[in-house]
């Protein structure tokens, strides 16, 4: 008989994630995904005047922050008929390159690493055998033995004092924590310089766009106007720094996260065929060059891979009848009926909480049991984000994404089945900041020739005109956020938002089993994970962090009172 357990909350990520696992003879053989947050942001936004819903939906989360914004902007410009010129694309572009970088490191390092990082073993470490370590995989400065002394010597004060501070409540001791004590004394400098570093890459956002989080650049002007010769605008001296930051940025990348990932990732290769799921990967491309209207000159190329046949790469239709979202299994209703799915221009954002009050023991799966809807490409479920980015455009033929991919499994000798797994999920997001921060720093170089050349044009604002529109119009934004596809659909009707939707990576990734009883991926790839300690689930913790959850983005809930409304009593494992 199949033991039940629970982890809730599941801790480092965004939002409230549950996740209730069956294990038989030491291996999980079924798994559920419950999200106990309810989405209600679409509710909100109807009835507004669409130029003002980017800066409502943005505040979707405060971690994701821009992506939101940009992709209803998208949606409003798609239905509207409006291409932006090719200086506002680099701004966004740079804009959301500048994101990514921050995102991932600050993902693998303060969210992920300590499922593979012993904070506390690293006392154990010798630190010349630590700096000869790092000293012969990168070119990273700080990598003398005084550094890393000094280090462990900031860890033994936590220690000794009996408060780990930002490190407590982690596995430490854990019998799947497989580094050798250098290692671990590498990463956790590294963790520790990480937080330096991630302050410096988000004043990108702050010097284009205000403030990070939440930048404002998209409508109404950017916070700064570009102009090289105003020396209260976005001079050449602002400019000549957001490059640097860049460059710093992608210094921190290649020899610092990548490295690091790649010496952890060798240690534990056995996760190269752990957390595999269903197969089925979807990009909806990003970073334009020449157009958003062009999918050719993305990027990140759009497209389906199933079942990891990377022979062929099918095509995401955004407009027809090929994506829908099931609430089945979720705490919603439709009003002609659960058991259909529907396109999200004509979602329906009806909550019908019918699930157990806290505290309870289990969730009662056989009916609704989360907050996150179920969506679906042609009726199958897709995983999103990092890994399914690179896969898609391995399978496109793309000369920069399969060099790169190509390098990463050379280095740790797996062959390419390695990458459908917990590992390779977590090295692809590595792999791609690399690939990333080569990007930003073109569209920063495309951005400045245009000025130099003097053009200085940012969007003609002609269509955004209310009296320019027709009586009903639709649109969609998509794009490719750090976690995955993320598409915003729009309604319009008399100048105002009819119908609005928006459907995450987290929502792809973490939602629960549609009519057919298919999982998503978060419960697929749980399925055959042994689980060394029960009491101490370390290996579901480890495939959950790999998609870096954001449940925030996939439900919200506001009382427009500001009234307490519920408490639960967190419960780390719990046996049936």
């Amino acid at each position: 008989m199949a033991n039940r357990i629970v982890v809730d909350p599941i801790t480092r990520i965004e939002g409230h994630l549950r996740i209730e696992a069956e294990i038989k003879d030491g291996v999980i053989v079924d798994a559920f995904s419950s999200s106990t947050m309810v989405r209600g942001i679409e509710q909100i936004v109807k009835g507004r005047d669409p130029r003002d819903v980017w800066a409502f939906v943005q505040r979707t989360c405060g971690v994701c922050t821009t992506v939101h914004a940009l992709s209803s902007v998208r949606a409003v410009e798609d239905a509207l008929g409006i291409a932006v010129p090719q200086n506002a694309e680099m701004v966004r572009n740079i804009m959301e390159g500048a994101l990514y970088m921050h995102d991932h490191v600050v993902h693998f390092y303060h969210l992920h690493a300590l499922d593979w990082v012993d904070v506390v073993n690293c006392l154990k470490a010798d630190p010349k055998k630590t700096s000869e370590l790092a000293q012969s995989i990168s070119k990273w400065p700080k990598s003398s033995p005084g550094y890393f002394s000094d280090i462990q010597k900031r860890i033994r004060k936590f220690v000794e004092s009996g408060q780990l501070g930002i490190f407590a409540n982690g596995y430490w001791g854990h019998k799947e924590m497989k580094l050798p004590a250098e290692v671990n004394l590498l990463a956790v400098a590294h963790y520790l310089e990480a937080l330096e570093w991630q302050k410096e890459i988000v004043k990108v956002h702050t010097i284009f766009g205000g403030k990070n989080p939440h930048p404002n650049y998209l409508v109404g002007g950017m916070a700064c106007a570009i102009n090289t010769e105003n020396p209260g605008g976005l001079n050449a001296e602002r400019l000549s720094y957001v490059k640097k930051l860049l460059q710093e940025g992608k210094d921190f990348i290649d020899q610092v996260y990548v490295p690091d990932v790649l010496a952890i990732a060798s240690f534990y290769k056995d996760w190269g065929a752990i957390g595999k799921g269903f197969g089925n990967y979807m990009s909806y491309g990003d970073f334009p060059t020449n157009g958003y209207a062009d999918l050719s000159n993305f990027k990140f190329p759009s497209g389906i891979i199933l079942d990891r046949d990377l022979t062929k790469v099918h095509d995401v239709d955004h407009r027809g009848d090929s994506i829908e979202e099931f609430v089945n299994n979720s705490w919603y209703n439709y009003s002609d009926g659960d058991e259909k799915g529907k396109h999200p221009w004509d979602g329906e954002t009806n909550i019908k909480y019918s699930g157990p009050k806290p505290p309870y023991t289990h969730l009662n799966v056989e009916e609704k049991y989360s907050f996150i809807k179920t969506p679906r490409w042609k009726g199958l479920p897709m995983e999103v984000g990092p890994l399914a980015r690179l896969l898609v455009g391995y399978g496109r033929g793309n000369k920069e994404i399969k060099g790169v991919v190509d390098g990463a499994l050379s280095h740790l000798n797996v062959p390419v089945d390695a990458l459908y797994s917990t590992l390779g999920r977590t090295a692809a997001r590595a792999i791609e900041s690399q690939l990333v921060a080569d990007w930003t720093l073109e569209f920063f170089d495309t951005l400045m020739n245009n000025i130099k050349n003097g053009d200085e044009r940012m969007a003609n604002m002609d269509k955004w005109e209310p009296s320019t529109w027709p009586k009903e119009a639709k649109g969609v934004g998509f794009m490719e956020a750090p976690r995955g596809a993320l598409g915003h659909w729009i309604k319009i009707k008399d100048g105002k938002t009819e119908n609005y939707q928006q459907v995450v990576p987290s929502t792809w990734n973490a939602s629960p089993r549609d009519p057919k009883g298919q999982r998503s991926a978060y419960e697929s790839t749980l399925i055959g994970t042994p689980v060394a300690d029960p009491e101490l689930p370390l290996e579901i913790i480890r495939t959950i962090h790999s998609f870096d959850p954001c449940i925030a983005c996939a439900v919200h809930l506001y009382d427009e009172h500001g009234k307490h409304i519920s408490q639960v009593q967190n419960i780390s494992s719990c046996d049936s």
